[in-house]
């Protein structure tokens, strides 16, 4: 007896365009199972041509924050933080350094969240883009009108969910998780960041 397969009705590339996807997962032991909501909207290579659109290239460049500038931030931020995980790119245009793109993950409610920030050189935020979103809920994070309270804003900004960015009901923690890693990042530029 050949098992069940059945060809997608649509092709991988894209499934991943589709919002939500539902991946549903069953138990061994019957039908039990649980819908979880994944999408990928963009890759880091896509979120950096929309944050500088005038750049020609963008080069990857290494996070390797001295010891010092590590106690700076976490001394700023008043709390650890890991850059392992991050990617940054120097958006240029010929020889010209135009800015800087940084892509993170951080945890919405108990998935992660992929996203891209763009920086200016003096360190202002010149866009959040979301990359993944995992969670059932908050997805509106994904908003424009949200994401663009960013705009402008630098380690000066305080940066803060109910301060100078506005929570959306019904996701709240990844409006203030998304919120944090932005400040994260913004701190790691104004301080630690090598300029070209």
């Amino acid at each position: 007896m050949q098992p069940f397969h059945r060809e997608p009705a649509v092709s991988p590339s894209a499934m991943k365009r589709f919002d939500p996807i539902p991946i549903i997962l069953f138990a061994p032991a019957g039908l039990l199972g649980t819908t979880l909501y994944a999408a990928d909207y963009m890759t880091p290579g896509e979120a950096q041509r929309i944050l500088f659109p005038d750049a020609t290239g963008f080069e990857a460049k290494p996070v390797a924050p001295t010891r010092e500038q590590i106690q700076a931030i976490q001394d700023r931020l008043k709390a650890r933080w890991d850059a392992t995980q991050w990617g940054l790119y120097a958006a240029k245009k010929d020889d010209d350094v135009l800015g800087y793109v940084l892509t993170d993950a951080v945890i919405g409610k108990s998935l992660f969240i992929n996203y891209a920030v763009g920086f200016s050189k003096d360190g202002a935020i010149k866009g959040v883009e979301i990359l993944s979103y995992r969670e059932t809920h908050g997805g509106e994070v994904r908003q424009n009108a949200w994401r663009k309270q960013f705009v402008g804003k630098s380690l000066s900004s305080p940066l803060r969910l109910g301060d100078d960015i506005r929570n959306i009901s019904g996701a709240t923690l990844s409006c203030a998780h998304l919120t944090e890693g932005v400040r994260r990042l913004a701190t790691f530029v104004a301080l630690a960041l090598p300029r070209e």
